[in-house]
């Protein structure tokens, strides 16, 4: 094996302003770790593709499946079923929700106004639901069903429908 040269000048000191450059190999630990590198990666590589099998759509299917499975959805649309209960529960809730937007008595200001008899996305209970649930991103409107849940979503759109 032949001695590594060191300290070898490169010559530029007339293009860089007087500053020398030299070139000198890099540490033998510093080669080792590289080369050990790249052998561990084709090493992983190989171990999670063909032996193991595994890719992250697998392991993105078995993720989805297991929510599916923890937290089932109805096949059925929600239909709003206005209780006074309901509609007790959908006014605390709008208070502390929607009242920023759509006023403390449901009157307008950023969001619409809610007692009257025009209705943007549909005045019926069943719009209702669905505007709550998924809301109108166009309008600034956010979709609290996955925030509130359906309970609680429920809840608001019985009381929003309780005031016209």
């Amino acid at each position: 094996m032949s001695k590594k040269t060191r300290d070898v000048l490169l010559g530029h000191a007339d293009e860089a302003d007087g500053i020398e450059e030299y070139d000198n190999p890099l540490p033998d630990w510093w080669m080792g770790l590289f080369w050990l590198t790249i052998i561990f990666a084709i090493g992983y590589t190989a171990h999670y593709h063909f032996i193991a099998e595994r890719s992250q759509v697998k392991e993105f299917a078995a993720e989805m499946a297991a929510a599916q499975e923890r937290w089932p959805q109805s096949a059925a649309p929600a239909t709003l079923v206005i209780t006074p209960e309901k509609v007790a529960q959908g006014k605390e809730i709008y208070a502390t929700t929607c009242a920023s937007c759509h006023g403390k008595e449901a009157e307008g200001g950023i969001g619409p106004n809610l007692k009257d008899e025009e209705w943007l996305h549909g005045g019926l209970p069943d719009d209702i639901l669905a505007t709550v649930t998924n809301g109108v991103a166009a309008k600034g409107m956010p979709a609290w069903g996955p925030i509130l849940g359906p309970e609680k979503v429920q809840a608001v759109a019985a009381y929003v429908v309780s005031l016209k």
